[in-house]
């Protein structure tokens, strides 16, 4: 039976004494796990697991806290998963966590991994502007919070100018229409992070950047990195009368179609970006004169045409996306202590001197012709 008591999504590594080491992590969409542990000479003992999970058989628990005990200390996410994914019986079932979020769960008692707690978040509201610094913005302000200049930080984009910004590997020639893009004045920009493109015009989307320490993912994997880092917008979502879910890998949907979509980049120094654009007010017709999406794009999207893939949040809310905007902004602030800050003028300068220098050169942008 399910505590009442509770929880924060993620708890901070607490060593009790010295010695003994607790983590905890919420599997989300899942259950609590809890490890206490101690490390002599390098190497994990007194492994006790807990939490609000199912296991059968019932002695799979001890075959767990067996398989983890005598491992090092050092050993990696992967290790630990995969000590303990061979630990257990032929047939044990675990319902509602994982190896790997026992992984993650050591990891944290170990201070090796972080939870959204461990951090002092800020949100940068929007601000209009150019595209092109938008998208610089995401590689300067990755940086500053992987070399920890700045605290780990939510922006929320704005901008005037219709533009389509692709993913850092798509083909210029292959994703975009020069004629629409002319015909439609459409500013076309190359982003550091990968996945497809975004058709973009003022005030049809909303968009957002989130920039975080790798650590708050360590142990996480990939694919499940996204919906772990949006938990925040599905719960904004769900304040609005929108139950929204994402299709692997990087697609954010409800009953009624595409909202939306992610991308990431890792940089060596630590820093991650998250970012998401969701469709509030797109032209579609307009959107298909620009884009080139063609057959195989939608060949495992179940629909036919590129128009049917979106439907827009203004349609399903009837709310302003102003209103949309706050919304997610008061969930993420509340959820996890935000400060409300602003860019600095500094920040802004590295931004633009990298439009000139990388951003908005045509080496960049056809990178991949």
């Amino acid at each position: 039976m399910d505590s009442m008591t509770s929880h924060p999504d993620h708890e901070s590594p607490i060593h009790d004494d010295g010695t003994r080491l607790h983590g905890e992590y919420k599997v989300p969409g899942g259950k609590l796990v809890v490890v206490d542990l101690e490390v002599d000479d390098g190497r994990f003992s007194k492994v006790s697991l807990s939490g609000d999970f199912f296991l059968e058989p019932d002695e799979a628990l001890e075959d767990i806290n067996r398989a983890l005990t005598g491992l090092p200390d050092n050993s990696t996410a992967a290790d630990i998963a995969a000590a303990v994914a061979a630990g257990l019986p032929e047939g044990a079932v675990m319902f509602g966590f994982s190896a790997e979020a026992v992984a993650v769960t050591v990891r944290r008692a170990l201070s090796k991994a972080t939870g959204w707690a461990d951090h002092q978040w800020e949100v940068i509201p929007p601000s209009v502007l150019p595209t092109q610094v938008n998208v610089a913005l995401d590689e300067v302000l990755t940086e500053e919070v992987g070399a920890g200049r700045r605290n780990p930080t939510l922006r929320f984009w704005d901008w005037e100018e219709p533009s389509v910004v692709i993913g850092s590997f798509q083909s210029v020639r292959n994703e975009v229409d020069p004629d629409g893009v002319s015909r439609h004045g459409i500013t076309v920009v190359r982003r550091i992070s990968g996945g497809g493109a975004m058709f973009m015009e003022a005030g049809n989307c909303i968009t957002y950047s989130l920039y975080l320490p790798q650590t708050l993912v360590d142990g996480i994997s990939f694919a499940d990195s996204y919906a772990f880092l949006d938990a925040w917008v599905m719960a904004a979502l769900e304040k609005l009368g929108i139950t929204a879910f994402y299709v692997p890998l990087n697609d954010i949907a409800t009953d009624q179609g595409k909202i939306g979509g992610a991308a990431q980049k890792r940089l060596a120094n630590g820093g991650m970006l998250h970012h998401v654009t969701m469709s509030y007010d797109i032209d579609a017709d307009k959107m298909v004169d620009v884009l080139r999406i063609g057959k195989e794009k939608l060949s495992d999207k179940g629909t036919r045409s590129a128009k049917k893939r979106v439907d827009p949040l203004r349609r399903q809310t009837g709310l302003a996306r102003s209103l949309i905007l706050q919304a997610m902004q008061d969930v993420f602030t509340e959820r996890y202590g935000a400060m409300e800050t602003r860019l600095t003028q500094s920040e802004l300068d590295e931004a633009r001197q990298r439009v000139d220098a990388k951003f908005g050169t045509d080496e960049w942008l056809n990178r991949v012709p």
